[in-house]
């Protein structure tokens, strides 16, 4: 996934989004610093929604069922790796990938996983902390091989 499916993505969910919340067209215009003429584009598929727009709705939204059915568990982890390209270090716990993981590889101490959405992939460890990030599947593996070998 790159930036331009991300931005198709997230816009057609916008309205779906904004009705989940119980928001108005205002409402949810000033919640994402847009004016209503804009939302309005967006909702109705005329013009797609810019990139900053997309990072505030999945940070502002991460809980939405809407995002999560369409990003998986954690809605903002997958602007932030196409934004970074990759992101790496320990970061904040996950929920294990039960449900849009695929697992790749596992070892003692790490598990390799895929989004089964996003095709990103990630590096957890068995506390289900993040440790990487990224759309590069070699990347990741050389990294899990490296992590796992320590």
């Amino acid at each position: 996934m790159d930036k331009d499916q991300l931005r198709e993505k997230i816009s057609e969910k916008m309205k779906l989004i904004r009705v989940e919340y119980g928001y108005t067209q205002n409402q949810m215009a000033e919640v994402l610093g847009l004016s209503k003429k804009t939302l309005v584009q967006i909702e109705k598929e005329r013009t797609l929604a810019g990139w900053t727009t997309v990072v505030a709705v999945c940070a502002l939204f991460q809980d939405s069922e809407v995002l999560k059915g369409l990003l998986g568990d954690a809605p903002l982890e997958i602007p932030e790796t196409i934004a970074h390209h990759q992101v790496e270090r320990p970061r904040g716990k996950t929920m294990g990938g039960k449900v849009w993981w695929s697992v790749i590889a596992e070892s003692e101490e790490f598990i390799l996983q895929q989004n089964v959405l996003s095709k990103h992939f990630r590096i957890i460890d068995q506390s289900y902390h993040r440790w990487l990030s990224t759309f590069d599947e070699e990347e990741a593996k050389i990294r899990f091989e490296e992590l796992s070998q320590k």
